[in-house]
């Protein structure tokens, strides 16, 4: 019998993020979104973060095919941002978002707690997906926004009573 490593990871709290990329066509620039809670921090020096994608997904594609794009996590407010993105690609809309294109990237920047600004450093086939590994080209962020984490199957908010939400802050280019 084969280890139950969904179950036993529904304990372990991850952050939600949306990833953004884009695809350049003949019609124009064609923009996607995905929630994922992958993300993990390698290096600060020089500035690397990962991400983990299914093989056979649309958005990898598009990511691979640009090299660039936007993790940005989602503070506590943001459950429908989450749910809208966490389906199948057909049902992620990126029109009408609180969003900008990234000076460094092209992709999306979602309004909220955070973000980064990614280009690809490599990549690997491990199991069923894909790990991409980024250069972190910018960064910006609210320190006081309440964060969204994913646990036992739904979000949840962590938020610190010692901090009152403020203006998000935008960072500069690394």
């Amino acid at each position: 019998m084969a280890p139950d490593l969904r179950g036993a990871m529904r304990a372990f709290a991850t952050g939600v993020c949306v990833a953004t990329t884009y695809r350049d066509t003949p019609g124009g620039r064609r923009h996607d979104a995905v929630t994922v809670n992958s993300l993990g921090s390698i290096s600060l020096d020089p500035p690397l973060v990962s991400l983990a994608f299914r093989r056979e997904s649309a958005f990898l594609g598009d990511l691979l095919a640009t090299g660039r794009w936007v993790v940005s996590i989602l503070p506590a407010d943001a459950r429908d941002v989450a749910r809208r993105f966490a389906g199948p690609r057909a049902t992620r809309v990126v029109a009408g978002l609180a969003a900008k294109p990234g000076e460094r990237t092209g992709a999306l920047v979602l309004d909220g707690a955070s973000w980064l600004e990614c280009a690809l450093a490599e990549k690997f086939d491990l199991g069923d997906h894909t790990l991409v590994v980024g250069e972190v080209l910018a960064t910006g962020h609210d320190r006081h926004a309440p964060a969204l984490v994913f646990v036992h199957g739904g979000y949840h908010s962590v938020t610190d009573p010692r901090h009152v939400s403020g203006p998000g802050q935008w960072g500069e280019a690394l």
